[in-house]
């Protein structure tokens, strides 16, 4: 026998009824009122460790590096000396060798990974877009000693037979140009390293630029057709524009990745601590490079790795400073919308 419920309990809960929106979920209670909590800390926690993290770096190279700011000041990033035995230090050399390289490196992976990103997502049948994708992605996986090995057995005389010399025969006689192609064409130097790392920065760029070029809507694009533009048209006007953020992020992440790289560029740019000429077919090196160099050999303590760690806390300080410039150029092209009609 079904039980007799109280009639006002039976008003209150068809009142409850009429009140409740037709097709609206029933009201759930929090299981767990201190989830949010706990999530709320951890997201607090994770970010205030990587900060942490950051300026720990920033204070073991300050402190590491403190005996050869002392003994040399601002004056180690204009000396080109690097004499362990006499115990003369300069870093001109080395930060002129990773600012050299990393810019021939943009200079020819930028136009590269565009080239590709575009054919990607406009001019490739669909049947080659997914493989040759996947292709492309799969050489940021391939190991850096890799790339270094290739350049020195295989590329290196590649480039000293079919290119270092005929271009010293073509530019060997013209004022400054043959400045730049002057020095031994063996293979080795500050344009054999730009050029692996170029390589090596490709994969990086040209995913990130492919994949904010597909997220453009498909609706503008197809407008700009519609109106009669070309595809140079939509993708300089249309494209670009509306997904600049996107492509100036993965130039920098190329950019810092070029600057960080240690052994591809060991292996290739000659390693030479001198800088007696700007000829981009000289050896040279990196502050990577003598770090992988020099380190292991350098005494705990001693002013050798002091200035080392000098080097390093400035390369810190370049890839802060392209981070920074990155960002300024950023707040301004946001700034700058809407101002062209």
């Amino acid at each position: 026998m079904a039980a007799i419920l109280p009639a006002n309990h039976i008003d209150r809960q068809r009142g409850d009824e009429r009140t409740q929106p037709q097709g609206s979920p029933p009201a759930r209670r929090r299981v767990a009122p201190w989830a949010d909590g706990v999530f709320s800390f951890l997201a607090h926690a994770a970010a205030w460790l990587t900060l942490a993290l950051l300026a720990g770096i920033i204070l073991s190279l300050i402190v590491g590096a403190a005996p050869a700011i002392k003994q040399f000041g601002l004056g180690f990033l204009v000396s080109t000396d690097w004499d362990p035995v006499q115990e003369k230090f300069g870093g001109l050399v080395m930060i002129y060798g990773t600012l050299i390289t990393s810019f021939l490196a943009l200079v020819i992976a930028v136009p590269v990974s565009f080239g590709i990103a575009l054919f990607l997502t406009e001019l490739a049948p669909g049947w080659l877009r997914r493989p040759l994708g996947i292709a492309i992605e799969l050489l940021a996986a391939v190991p850096s000693i890799v790339y270094g090995m290739w350049g020195l057995f295989v590329f290196g005389p590649i480039l000293a037979t079919y290119v270092q010399q005929p271009l010293q025969s073509l530019l060997g006689g013209i004022p400054y140009l043959g400045a730049l192609v002057s020095g031994p064409p063996v293979g080795l130097g500050i344009l054999s390293a730009g050029i692996i790392l170029a390589i090596m920065i490709i994969p990086f760029i040209a995913s990130v630029m492919r994949d904010v070029f597909e997220v453009t809507p498909a609706l503008l694009k197809e407008s700009a057709y519609g109106l009669g533009s070309t595809t140079w048209e939509v993708v300089w006007k249309v494209v670009l524009p509306y997904t600049k953020t996107g492509v100036i992020g993965g130039i920098m992440l190329g950019l810092g990745r070029a600057l960080g790289e240690t052994m591809a560029v060991t292996f290739v740019i000659g390693n030479m601590n001198q800088l007696s000429s700007l000829s981009l077919f000289e050896a040279a090196n990196t502050i990577t490079s003598v770090l992988a160099n020099e380190f292991g050999e350098s005494g705990p303590g001693s002013l050798h790795q002091a200035s080392l760690l000098y080097l390093a806390l400035v390369l810190f300080f370049i890839t802060f400073v392209v981070l920074a410039f990155s960002k300024v150029l950023l707040n301004k092209l946001k700034k700058n919308e809407g101002t062209r009609t």
